[in-house]
């Protein structure tokens, strides 16, 4: 059975972002992560998950988009069907409901580029940001729910962070963020990323739930040789209990993932701009190292037929790629060698981390 659809007045603001994702809403439950985007981003997702399965898996699950105008007609739609046919899993939609559209939904007659977006009744509309002007979102899995203590890191893609289309301005500035951090030499940079430090933990940087906040400046002052240090800063902190043990645990677990979204860039044709691979794993020492030993009492024949419910409340870690706003499929141009730039950086840095 469908989860329960929220409406307007039940979106709240979403916490966990680590570097600069403005105006990005989820459900009461936190299960939902949504994140206002431009029609090109939405058809990524779509083609991803229409026709390159295996891309799609690296990437946060789609659950379809949502029209943040509540004034705006529509069905709520199962985007994760192909796009020749969509399954209505949700019928006598209201106007207070959020409504999950299409592509051809969203790109039709009815949302002239020039109408402003409109913030639902019922949402507080500080917690908008500086959003993109816009009145669709895509709809995901959040990455982050499922953890006690989720710890984050946001690694930026790329040699180059521009995309064709960007304006001059925008193209001196990138090239002038690759040429002073590590998206130079390594191919990518730390965006962000934030650390629990235990219990009562008090200091500077630190927010009220306990986490240490490494902004997006953190990142651009790093230089390639202190990129060890800044990942063995985010995945040991025994202050919070997790130990050398459970970090080596944790490494291996993300030089898996890395090797796969390798193994994807390398086998399809795509283009992608200031994505990101985004990283999760559980804080907290005590609730990793159970959840650690609960999987591995799992048979995998356990494994599928439990409640998908139990098996959320012990996650691990999670590794996704993320951010599309300046991504496209690109047939017959071969793999996308400047994100696979720092790809590849990243994975020899886990392997060094893993073998140390």
């Amino acid at each position: 059975m469908a989860k329960p659809l929220p409406t307007c007045s039940e979106l709240v603001g979403f916490n966990n972002a680590v570097a600069g994702h403005d105006g990005v809403l989820s459900d009461i439950s936190g299960e939902l992560f949504i994140k206002p985007c431009t029609p090109a981003e939405i058809a990524f997702y779509e083609t991803s998950s229409a026709l390159h399965p295996e891309f799609m898996s690296i990437m946060p699950t789609y659950l379809g988009t949502l029209a943040l105008d509540e004034n705006i007609p529509g069905a709520i739609e199962n985007a994760t069907s192909s796009l020749k046919s969509s399954a209505i899993i949700e019928k006598n939609v209201t106007k207070s409901d959020v409504l999950y559209t299409n592509k051809s939904a969203i790109s039709g007659n009815d949302q002239p580029e020039s109408k402003q977006p409109t913030i639902p009744s019922g949402i507080d509309q500080g917690i908008f940001g500086n959003r993109i002007k816009t009145n669709n979102a895509v709809v995901l899995d959040n990455i982050s729910f499922g953890y006690r203590r989720p710890n984050i890191l946001d690694v930026k893609l790329g040699v180059r962070l521009w995309a064709d289309d960007a304006p001059e301005a925008k193209r001196i500035r990138f090239e002038k963020i690759t040429a002073e951090s590590t998206h130079k030499d390594l191919g990518f940079r730390i965006a962000g990323m934030r650390v629990w430090q235990g219990q009562g933990a008090k200091g500077e940087d630190i927010d009220e739930e306990g986490f240490k906040i490494y902004n997006k400046q953190y990142g651009r002052h790093l230089k390639p040789e202190d990129m060890i240090s800044s990942f063995r800063c985010f995945i040991h902190n025994e202050r919070a209990g997790v130990s050398e043990d459970l970090a080596k645990y944790v490494a291996k677990a993300f030089l898996d993932d890395v090797i796969e979204i390798q193994t994807q860039f390398e086998k399809h044709e795509n283009r992608m701009f200031a994505a990101s691979i985004l990283f999760v794993y559980e804080g907290d020492g005590d609730a990793l190292r159970s959840a650690i030993q609960k999987s591995r009492q799992l048979s995998p024949v356990t494994d599928k037929s439990e409640d998908n419910d139990h098996i959320k409340l012990n996650k691990i870690c999670s590794v996704k790629l993320i951010d599309f706003a300046h991504a496209e499929w690109t047939p017959g141009q071969g793999p996308d060698e400047n994100n696979l730039v720092g790809v590849r950086s990243v994975v020899k840095l886990l392997k060094e981390i893993c073998a140390a």
